[in-house]
């Protein structure tokens, strides 16, 4: 039984977490206003973007972070959501196939509520499909596999216009239909109450939505038995296997959970852009996506979240930064910002490892491993 004393503690802390919860969700509530009128309406786009990049890094995380699977293909995945969508949310189909058309002559425009789910089960599949064969691999041998099925999926989408024009090859799909569920039509501005919320706004409010149930989802798997499973086998898989786990179906888990969120990314990137082609989704961005879970802290959904908006962020800030601090220091520009954005990245990353080699925010066991 509490005595007075402990319960008011209790009290008091579960009172400051309340107000810390909501002190949280305002900030992220007024996030994308302050943004607009502070720095630019560009840069609510970069919110955007942002969240887009948590959901890929924590679905990689599962892989990386949890299971300890090199996975350098993760955005195969990204793209078939994102392909899956604008094909079901395009009148690509219906203008390249008269059967399509005949049987929807008026295109076709899947519900948000089906083409996401249903692009993320679509991922599920081809993640299991891409750890099936992989079982046995481990490190580096893992890395190329994973990274060649991700080439093989860009290549593939790349080429996949004759004899009949599935993907539109290098052109791309065009004419997506933008992101709506019900009345609400996500690439239009909506006032409510009085208050005029522009379509980037109403895009970073569904994003966010999204990201917190997947974050929740995170969460739980985390600490569930098969999040200790996964713990189990990145430790030491031949002790985990010799304690009961079976190690190949937790690992075909893995990649299945980690190319769903991918997919659910992809879905939600096409109806952003409204556009997609094979150039979105080469190998660099399944680097920066590994990057963000390193940097962050691998296995650490905090860290994972920092990672993903920081390295979001943080090239946007070099391409808009470089020119007026180099007027100010040297009184012109003398390397274009965009050449020099990269270099600086590149270097704050390598700085980065140099002092920080648990990550950005890594958990205490990570920590404590790397000396850190």
């Amino acid at each position: 039984m509490l005595t007075g004393l402990q319960f008011r503690n209790a009290m008091a802390s579960r009172k400051q977490a309340i107000l810390a919860a909501a002190g949280i969700a305002i900030l992220f509530a007024v996030l994308p206003f302050a943004t607009g009128l502070a720095i630019g309406p560009a840069w609510v786009r970069v919110l955007d973007f942002a969240l887009l990049y948590v959901l890929l890094a924590l679905g990689l995380n599962i892989v990386v972070g949890y299971a300890g699977l090199l996975d350098l293909g993760y955005v195969a995945f990204y793209a078939i959501g994102a392909y899956f969508y604008a094909l079901l949310a395009s009148p690509h189909l219906t203008s390249h196939f008269p059967a399509i058309a005949a049987l929807f002559p008026d295109g076709l425009h899947g519900p948000l509520w089906l083409l996401l789910p249903a692009g993320a089960l679509l991922a599920g599949v081809f993640g299991v499909l891409l750890g099936a064969p992989t079982l046995r691999l481990r490190g580096d041998y893992l890395a190329i596999v994973t990274l060649g099925f991700g080439e093989i999926i860009r290549i593939f989408m790349n080429n996949l216009y004759a004899p009949a024009n599935i993907t539109n090859g290098a052109q791309g799909i065009t004419q997506i239909d933008g992101l709506r569920l019900g009345a609400l039509t996500f690439d239009k501005r909506l006032t409510l109450l009085g208050i005029d919320i522009p379509s980037l706004h109403l895009y970073y409010y569904l994003f966010l939505a999204l990201t917190l149930l997947v974050i929740f989802v995170s969460i739980r798997l985390e600490d569930s038995r098969i999040g200790r499973a996964w713990v189990a086998i990145r430790e030491d898989e031949i002790a985990a296997k010799a304690c009961g786990i079976d190690t190949r179906n937790v690992k075909l888990l893995a990649f299945a959970m980690g190319a769903s969120f991918g997919g659910l990314a992809g879905g939600l990137f096409a109806g952003f852009q409204q556009f997609v082609s094979p150039e979105s989704f080469q190998l660099i961005d399944s680097i920066m996506i590994l990057c963000m879970v390193v940097l962050g802290g691998m296995g650490h959904i905090p860290g994972v979240i920092f990672g993903a908006v920081v390295l979001t962020a943080l090239p946007e800030v070099f391409r808009y930064g470089a020119g007026p601090v180099q007027s100010a220091l040297l009184g012109r520009v003398v390397v274009e910002p965009e050449a020099l954005r990269m270099l600086l990245f590149g270097l704050t990353l390598v700085v980065v490892m140099l002092y920080r080699p648990a990550g950005l925010w890594p958990d205490r066991r990570r920590r404590q491993e790397m000396g850190a």
